[in-house]
């Protein structure tokens, strides 16, 4: 069978949407799969059903064809010529700040993945015994790999979080999720940051959290729990000095050939690749991860990191998710806009009054709107969606933060 499939051929591999496949009904479908004619990328698009998504990536990869997962044939069609030599996953996807939402391939090989799966089953605690839930579609790499993992481990996957016992999602994702009756006893978090307040209400609810940092160009760079990170096994990190903070870079067998149609891979001569995520030092060999150097706003002389923002509103009671943006202001240079998802049963004044008594002066949004955080098809909150239409002034009626503008003390942080 497919160096993936490593349960027994009568174990349950899949169960998605009501429909159950063992593992030696996936092999054999594996076998008889049929692809295009030639040797060119085949097309593997948004909407397939996962059972099929699933047995078409694995029996491109024992043939030796690249497959383009989230594409359809005109996509295939065009990458096709500029993707890297050795290409055996192109993964499309889109950034969440791209407001545009312009697709992009990240072309991998078999091995860069399959390197990755020892070191993930150990640190997360996961065997064969267990029942994965990803959270996602497919065609997202996040919720791909998950998947691909759960059938190396030999375990089963699935849609369903009733009976499982390790689900895989974003933070957003998981913050959602935490409404439900039943949930998994563990879940792996990655796409951003998790919050302090998110931890705690999944460690209320007896859910042990393994968080990881990574990107899909970069695969698996840090894992650990608490919000403390070290580098995920076989990983290299390097903090470098950047104009918003100390960038991270990394080398590993993980990392991807390259990216086709732009994004926010970078190389050096050492190897070392970074996406421009930033992060800062947190105990010996361990870091935090603080958000995208392309996410910092200038306001009054200071650069704050939308990210760092978003993380301190996140710990505001009520605030589900939230999003912070900058917008243009002849004063201030840019100002801080925040949008924020409540629960339901939380009044928005009191979440303004909350974050004027918690967070530093020039981290202060000065212009508030409260709506459903729109996500990515990953999970991810859709930044891009949020900015265009905080341009277009269709966010709906804004509160103000009734907070002076900040002193050149508070400006300078003294």
């Amino acid at each position: 069978m497919s160096d993936w499939l490593r349960g027994p051929r009568g174990g349950l591999a899949l169960a998605f949407g009501g429909d159950a496949v063992r593992y030696g009904e996936l092999a054999d479908a594996v076998a008889a799969a049929v692809l295009p004619s030639g040797d060119g990328l085949v097309a593997c698009p948004v909407g397939t059903d996962p059972i099929r998504l699933i047995t078409l990536v694995l029996a491109c990869i024992e043939r030796g064809r690249p497959v383009l997962v989230g594409g359809d044939a005109a996509d295939a069609e065009r990458i096709s010529a500029d993707l890297p030599p050795g290409t055996e996953l192109a993964l499309l996807t889109s950034g969440s700040s791209d407001p545009e939402g312009t697709p992009r391939a990240v072309a991998r090989t078999n091995a860069s993945w399959l390197a990755s799966a020892a070191p993930l089953a150990e640190v997360a605690g996961l065997r064969a015994s267990d029942r994965i839930a990803v959270t996602g579609p497919l065609h997202v790499s996040m919720h791909l790999y998950a998947a691909l993992h759960a059938l190396w481990t030999g375990a089963a996957v699935g849609d369903e979080l009733r009976g499982a016992s390790t689900l895989h999602a974003t933070p957003t994702r998981l913050a959602r999720l935490l409404e439900a009756d039943a949930l998994p006893a563990a879940a792996i978090v990655a796409g951003a940051a998790m919050s302090d307040a998110l931890r705690e209400r999944a460690a209320a609810r007896g859910i042990r959290v393994t968080e990881y940092y990574g990107a899909a160009e970069l695969s698996f760079v840090a894992v650990g729990r608490g919000g403390a990170l070290a580098p995920f096994p076989g990983v290299e990190v390097e903090l470098r000095p950047a104009v918003a903070g100390r960038e991270l870079w990394a080398r590993s067998p993980y990392l991807a050939l390259g990216v086709v149609g732009g994004g926010m891979l970078r190389r050096d001569d050492d190897g070392f690749a970074t996406v421009g995520d930033l992060a800062e030092p947190n105990g010996s060999d361990m870091f935090r991860i603080i958000g995208r150097g392309d996410a910092a706003i200038t306001t009054a002389g200071a650069t704050v990191l939308a990210e760092d923002v978003e993380g301190r509103l996140l710990a505001l009671p009520g605030v589900v998710a939230a999003v912070v943006l900058g917008e243009t202001d002849e004063l201030l240079g840019e100002r801080i806009v925040a949008v924020v998802e409540l629960d339901g049963t939380t009044d928005a004044a009191a979440v303004v009054a909350a974050a004027r008594d918690r967070l530093p002066a020039a981290e202060l949004p000065r212009r508030w709107f409260v709506s459903a955080i729109p996500t990515t098809v990953s999970g991810k909150p859709a930044r891009g969606l949020l900015q265009v239409a905080l341009a277009a002034g269709t966010l709906g009626p804004s509160l103000p933060s009734h907070a002076p503008h900040p002193t050149p003390s508070e400006r300078s942080g003294a």
